[in-house]
């Protein structure tokens, strides 16, 4: 029995597994989203679920051990092709717009190891029911073993393996691990019709050879330097503007651009609106206190530093080795006045006892499709709120369509439930009706002081200007269509996202 319980328990703690690492996997082809997760659950289940009916119609025929030797080593070939259909499958849109092509890319690289692991459990059954008098004390202890399985595995992977090992390493662990408990059974099978699993075997051998030549020339490895509990992270060297910057660039997306020697310099355009409202807000003063939510490239801490040297600046970035990378690749000096928190921001400000406020909050954790919702909604702005001296100002970026795009609408909407001033900030043309832009919303209990603002931007060129929407097109604007305001009990943030990935089909 106790075999019998251990072989339940391998295969769903390598089901498990592989369900945890097929997000990370995938993050830097089709980003981390509500979709991502759904498809990579929905994939799983499915071939488990085929692979349960499939298991139990052949159990009933040829049950034995050398069938149950052979499911394993199926089940570490298969697992080890997520390596080779990953490879392949990377840049091909299979002509699907991006949400089909989402379910399709997971579906082809992880339904068949899923599909053939689901076989595992209604053929050991079907082997330790010896005796039918005790068939539920039998069956509910090898289900409760499979159960345990992939706790074991959820919990070791989600908390150290991933860390420890990156998600390549992890498929080549568990399809070691299926290979040689199939090998295990094969060997202890006395029966005299053993061709097929020795074929089997050499057959399976020699896929883990051909695939291991290819992983030492470094063909199937992930693509990035360091893969996180968070990020698949990659830095890069690119020539920007006749400079050469270092472009981090986390799971699918570019991030930020950073000139190591030089931490005035600023690129996207989002960065520049900040600078014109910090230094409107800020004429007068020498230092401000400010904080920051996302780390990235620390390319603003970076220049807040450099413009504003006597400044206190706080950086929350969830990911310690995104912190580690800004260090040792991104110019960030060990002797930087940042001070960087690496934890959750929501939690983070919650939970942090320093009675500190802020005259500058920047939002910079927001990129493409990958939305943390809970810091979209009007609690946590009233955390922010909280945070902000009196006249403090908080800015955010966001990413949208500004006619036909909903999150920068309902995120404009979430802060005016919170704070008097809302105002929403492009660069150049961005309220023409046309492609996705990055806008910044800037909350207040004060009013921006126009004068201020505009006495800044005059200095730059029209194209590349940080304008504000009117407030008579801003109102409009927002009370325009759905009018959704965000709580913690409703933020579809990844449905308001979805239309722009929809139409662009990428």
């Amino acid at each position: 029995m106790w075999i019998s319980c251990l072989l339940a328990f391998i295969g769903s703690a390598c089901t498990l597994v592989i369900e945890l690492i097929a997000g990370r996997i995938m993050a830097p082809y089709i980003g981390v989203s509500l979709y991502t997760w759904t498809s990579v659950i929905g994939v799983v289940l499915a071939g488990m679920s085929v692979g349960n009916f499939v298991g139990g119609v052949v159990a009933d025929r040829f049950a034995s051990r050398r069938a149950l030797a052979l499911i394993f080593m199926a089940g570490g070939v298969s697992s080890l092709s997520i390596l080779v259909l990953t490879h392949s499958i990377e840049g091909v849109t299979f002509g699907l717009s991006f949400l089909p092509r989402i379910v399709f890319s997971i579906a082809v690289i992880f339904f068949l190891p899923s599909f053939v692991l689901g076989m595992v459990s209604p053929m050991v059954v079907k082997l330790a029911l010896a005796n039918l008098e005790h068939s539920g004390h039998t069956v509910g202890t090898i289900y409760a073993s499979s159960t345990v399985g992939s706790i074991v595995g959820t919990f070791t992977t989600g908390f150290w393996l991933i860390s420890w090992l990156g998600t390549r390493r992890i498929v080549w662990l568990v399809s070691g691990i299926l290979l040689l408990t199939g090998l295990l059974i094969a060997a202890g099978d006395r029966s005299r019709r053993r061709v097929a699993v020795v074929v089997s075997s050499a057959l399976a051998i020699a896929f883990f050879g051909a695939i291991g030549a290819g992983w030492v020339s470094g063909k199937y490895r992930a693509p990035c330097d360091v893969e996180s509990n968070y990020y698949c992270i990659r830095v890069f060297e690119a020539g920007n503007d006749g400079h050469s910057a270092r472009v981090l660039m986390l799971d699918r997306l570019i991030h930020s651009y950073v000139v190591p020697d030089d931490p005035r310099a600023l690129d996207y355009g989002y960065e520049h609106a900040y600078s014109d409202l910090t230094e409107a807000q800020a004429i007068g003063r020498d230092r401000i206190d400010t904080l920051f939510l996302g780390g990235g490239g620390y390319t603003f801490p970076r220049y807040v530093e450099a413009v504003y040297p006597t400044s206190t600046i706080d950086v929350v970035e969830i990911d310690p080795a995104v912190t580690a990378t800004a260090y040792e690749r991104l110019g960030l000096p060990r002797t930087s006045r940042i001070r960087s928190f690496n934890q959750d921001a929501r939690m983070f400000l919650t939970e942090w006892i320093d009675p500190r406020r802020y005259d500058f909050v920047y939002g910079d954790a927001f990129n493409d499709l990958s939305i943390p919702y809970h810091l979209t909604t009007v609690e946590f702005n009233r955390i922010i709120a909280r945070r902000l001296k009196p006249d403090g100002v908080y800015l955010t970026n966001i990413i949208d369509r500004f006619e036909g795009g909903e999150f920068l609408k309902a995120e404009a909407n979430t802060l005016r439930a919170v704070f008097p001033h809302v105002y929403v900030f492009g660069r150049g043309d961005a309220f023409l009706p046309f492609d996705r832009n990055t806008y910044v919303i800037m909350a207040s209990r004060q009013p921006l002081s126009r004068e201020r603002f505009d006495a800044i931007t005059s200095r730059t060129d029209p194209s590349s200007r940080t304008t504000p929407l009117s407030e008579s097109r801003l109102s409009a604007y927002l009370t325009s269509g759905r009018a959704l305001t965000l709580t913690d009990d409703f933020v579809p943030v990844d449905q308001l996202l979805a239309r722009l990935f929809v139409e662009r089909g990428n």
